[in-house]
């Protein structure tokens, strides 16, 4: 796929790489993303699936879906009461092409100042980063699908299924100016109601625990992802430089070879660090965030249930609407009940696949690092290798 100065060539195909996370473990339903087709700000994904249930009518079949129906899905999910109890999977982020758009179209219009060399390279370079921002599209969407593939409870969801299995166009409208006030009203609500039920003596120390634990370690992984973009932003910075000096030491063969190994190297070990660590704490912020909102959705169903109990003793002394009020409280009480017992499977299953994720991204990352300290070893002393080596025995045994 060619990708001109100052846009995009529509229909571009590509085939994603390995993501940052492998959720395909049950045989009996597996779904990946094969390829897409992207144009221009729209991306058009491929859903495959292949599945032993029976729920489906074949073996194995393909859809066409974008971005807006993966956030139909989403929020069917969340809107569904009887998941409550559970923690949804994030929603993909909205596709975002702009910054190398617009790096692009710089370049275009600074071609007269640059060599022909400077500016090859220049484009490139930007080509290849418009490509590893697309492949990160198509990986998080499969990630999400995933995620839901491998929950005992949401792969059995009814809309689901629809989106995996019915071959035509969902028809899926995006949102009007009327809904997303709703939205931003009702996300307003929420949060003066955090603040209400904030107040609320927690009943049970496991989710005092997992609320104080999810509130530090947010604010932990968010401090990260700051630094790794920072990192991960430095790496290509020196990437470009390296494209400059290379193309000014040109007439001088050998030191241009060295700088344009370098730049290569530069290159890899940024995009190895935006999809083995950023793109992994970026995802974490989301579903830390969908953790949160399984806490609040229980604080919520526990701050229903003590008004119930406010409201029957009020009935009691005015000996009136009895039934009605224990009828309420016993409601109350079944759905409370209900999101504690879920939630607390949710939240331990939260943090086994959270400690898994990381263990694998860090390993995989360290080797990485190591095949690019291998590539500059005539280049740079070699110290880190072993304390690299160090760390993955390390990871790997514990």
């Amino acid at each position: 796929c060619m990708i001109q100065p100052t846009a995009y060539k529509t229909g571009c195909k590509f085939k994603p790489s390995p993501h940052f996370m492998d959720l395909n473990n049950d045989t009996a339903l597996i779904i990946d993303i094969p390829d897409a087709l992207c144009e221009r700000d729209k991306v058009k994904f491929t859903v495959h699936t292949k599945t032993t249930l029976s729920s489906f009518q074949k073996p194995d079949f393909s859809v066409p879906r974008q971005h807006e129906d993966f956030i139909w899905l989403h929020d069917t999910l969340v809107e569904t009461e009887e998941y409550a109890g559970l923690i949804i999977p994030p929603a993909p982020p909205k596709p975002d092409f702009e910054s190398p758009r617009e790096k692009m179209h710089k370049l275009g219009e600074g071609e007269a100042t640059m060599t022909k060399e400077e500016y090859t390279k220049m484009k490139q370079e930007l080509e290849a980063e418009y490509l590893a921002v697309f492949k990160k599209t198509v990986q998080v969407h499969e990630v999400f699908l995933q995620r839901l593939s491998s929950h005992p409870i949401l792969s059995k969801d009814r809309n689901f299924h629809i989106f995996l299995e019915y071959d035509q166009d969902l028809t899926v409208r995006r949102k009007n100016a009327k809904e997303m006030f709703g939205g931003f009203f009702k996300n307003m609500v929420k949060t003066a109601d955090e603040v209400i039920i904030s107040g609320i003596k927690e009943v049970d120390d496991f989710f005092e625990q997992e609320k104080t634990f999810l509130l530090d370690y947010y604010s932990k992984i968010k401090d990260s992802t700051i630094k790794a973009e920072k990192m991960t932003r430095s790496h290509k910075n020196v990437a470009d430089d390296y494209i400059h000096i290379s193309a000014t030491l040109s007439s001088i063969s050998k030191l241009a070879d060295l700088f344009e190994k370098l730049r290569k190297v530069e290159g890899r070990v940024a995009s190895d660090q935006e999809l083995k660590l950023t793109e992994l704490l970026r995802y974490y912020m989301r579903d830390i965030q969908a953790a949160k909102d399984l806490l609040y959705r229980r604080a919520r169903a526990l701050a229903d249930y003590e008004n119930s109990n406010k409201a029957l003793d009020k009935a009691r002394l005015k000996s009136r609407d009895i039934p009605q009020a224990e009828e309420q409280q016993q409601l109350c009480l079944q759905k409370f009940d209900k999101l504690s017992e879920s939630g607390k499977r949710e939240l331990t299953s939260f943090k086994g696949r959270r400690v898994v994720a990381f263990r694998k991204n860090l390993i995989e990352m360290a080797e990485l690092e190591i095949k690019h300290a291998k590539l500059l070893s005539p280049l740079r002393p070699q110290n880190n290798v072993a304390l690299l080596q160090g760390c993955i025995d390390l990871m790997k045994t514990h």
